[in-house]
């Protein structure tokens, strides 16, 4: 299979499941798999892409992030660099345990069997929070405090586990400390800028060596495909957030990590 059409394909799955709560590493890493995309390049380019995807929340959530506006209110302007301080609080566990571990973790865990197992055992999470009827305590990012928003970046660490999902952690971790289905949400996107912008800068320094052309073509496909399809799965999410419970995400988690299971210990194995 030609390079850039895996590079599409990737960026297809990125961009769809990166904001879910469906662990868009996960997908990545059985569908390297199946298209035979392995290697340090391959690794490089699944975290690379990503960025593409992130780009789309700073595009979707421009007014909200940007509080440099000629015309926005102190108030505003207030608010939105509350929100980055909140942010920044949040992804500190998530720079000095990925600094820690993520080595080790990449080399022993990154692999379809960890990945369906975290799949299912995400799912069973999601299903029992949403089962739970407790109302939100926490109706707006402006209402989240410091102290939660390290909780939550604590625990969005379990992500670093293929398969968990960092959206599923740091979504299921805000509405176990209270916060709404829209506020878990969005403050998970707003966590992932800083998070995902340091592990692909400490991607590519991983690589060590520069990049060829072809390979900067291929990263700059996938990038693009990212970002353009997440952008559109972003505005859908929150529609249906706004509606829906995360139900549908914990069944799709566990059926997928079945049948991953099933595949690989039976099927392939």
């Amino acid at each position: 299979m030609n390079e850039i059409v895996k590079s599409i394909i990737l960026g297809v799955v990125e961009g769809v499941t990166e904001f879910l709560p469906i662990s868009s590493t996960g997908h990545l890493i059985i569908i390297n798999r199946f298209i035979d995309f392995t290697g340090p390049f391959a690794k490089a380019f699944d975290v690379v892409i990503q960025l593409g995807a992130i780009l789309s929340v700073v595009v979707y959530f421009w007014k909200r992030l940007i509080p440099f506006g000629p015309h926005l209110a102190p108030e505003k302007r207030r608010d939105v660099w509350d929100l980055w301080k909140k942010t920044i609080v949040g992804v500190i566990p998530a720079l000095v345990l990925g600094a820690l571990f993520g080595g080790i973790i990449k080399e022993y865990l990154f692999n379809p069997i960890t990945v369906s197992i975290a799949l299912i055992a995400g799912g069973i999470v999601l299903i029992y929070l949403e089962g739970r009827h407790k109302l939100a305590e926490i109706t707006s990012v402006a209402s989240l405090g410091y102290g939660k928003a390290l909780a939550i970046g604590l625990i969005q660490c379990l992500a670093m586990v293929p398969g968990t999902s960092r959206s599923a952690a740091t979504i299921i971790g805000a509405m176990f400390l209270g916060a709404s289905r829209v506020v878990a949400a969005e403050f998970s996107f707003f966590l992932a800028i800083p998070t995902m912008c340091a592990a692909s800068a400490y991607s590519l320094l991983k690589v060590g060596r520069m990049l060829t052309p072809d390979e900067l073509i291929v990263l700059g496909v996938g990038f693009a495909v990212s970002f353009i399809v997440a952008l559109a799965v972003i505005a859908g999410f929150m529609k249906f957030i706004s509606r829906r419970d995360f139900r549908p995400f914990g069944y799709y988690r566990i059926v997928l990590g079945a049948a991953v299971l099933v595949y690989f210990l039976i099927i392939a194995g």
